[in-house]
């Protein structure tokens, strides 16, 4: 434990800093260090959430069989499941959610940070599908490529 005294400053900055702890099942792929080191620009509530959803999206398709992709539950409302096949954040705090849902219909949820509460679910792949979609690596390639060019960045 470190005791030393710290400036008001310094406890600002520390408190920014993005922390966490998980304890993850065997062969979980760490966190990577874009979002556990220290950022390099100021993130709004909804990018950090987005690329947290992300990580945990990533994380539950590494469990799934061959058979399974990944869909979300929404608690607190009756909009059920939906196959998730897109995601993308609206600055400040709006989170929005593409895909379809059990009877394949056309889906698209848009949610307030604060409001955010979702359940990953396994659910079969589409059957006319011949692999299932792995969305979670799909966005991260794209969030990768969106904060090497951001010209903002």
């Amino acid at each position: 434990m470190d005791d030393s005294i710290q400036t008001s400053a310094e406890a600002e900055e520390a408190d920014a800093l993005p922390r966490r702890h998980e304890a993850l099942r065997d062969g979980t792929t760490p966190l990577p260090n874009h979002v556990t080191e220290k950022p390099t620009k100021s993130k709004s509530p909804a990018e950090w959430a987005y690329e947290r959803l992300i990580l945990y999206i990533q994380s539950f398709e590494e469990g799934l069989d061959a058979d399974q992709e990944v869909a979300m539950g929404f608690v607190g409302n009756d909009t059920g499941v939906l196959r998730i096949e897109g995601m993308g954040f609206f600055d400040p705090d709006i989170l929005t959610f593409y895909g379809t849902d059990t009877q394949g219909v056309r889906t698209q949820l848009v949610q307030h940070v604060s409001q955010l509460s979702v359940a990953l679910r396994a659910m079969p792949k589409m059957p006319e599908r011949k692999e299932p979609n792995r969305i979670g690596f799909r966005l991260q390639r794209d969030l990768e490529n969106s904060t090497t060019t951001d010209p903002k960045a």
